[in-house]
């Protein structure tokens, strides 16, 4: 990782991605909650469809989704936000 960095405020929440590594963290955590409104019924935007964010999650995890496989998806994506997260170092935004 190459100066990549996730700032937290006092009261915890994550303000600040600084880094390549930490935005491609923010992307995916994003692209996860975009997958839910989906599988709602309703599109975050008019070019998301439920094959092109699957087929960018593809990138995250190195595996092949079809359309019925949004829940392995999210649980794949959420392990590698997750991994992501830790591996990420943390500073305390002022």
């Amino acid at each position: 990782m190459s100066d990549s960095s996730i700032g937290y405020n006092k009261s915890g929440h994550a303000v600040v991605f600084s880094g390549p590594d930490a935005v491609r963290c923010y992307q995916a955590a994003v692209l996860l909650s975009g997958i839910s409104l989906l599988q709602k019924g309703i599109r975050p935007h008019r070019n998301w469809t439920m094959k092109r964010a699957l087929a960018m999650v593809s990138t995250y995890t190195g595996k092949t989704y079809k359309h019925g496989d949004a829940d392995q998806a999210k649980a794949d994506l959420h392990v590698w936000v997750q991994m992501m997260k830790s591996a990420l170092p943390t500073v305390e935004v002022k």
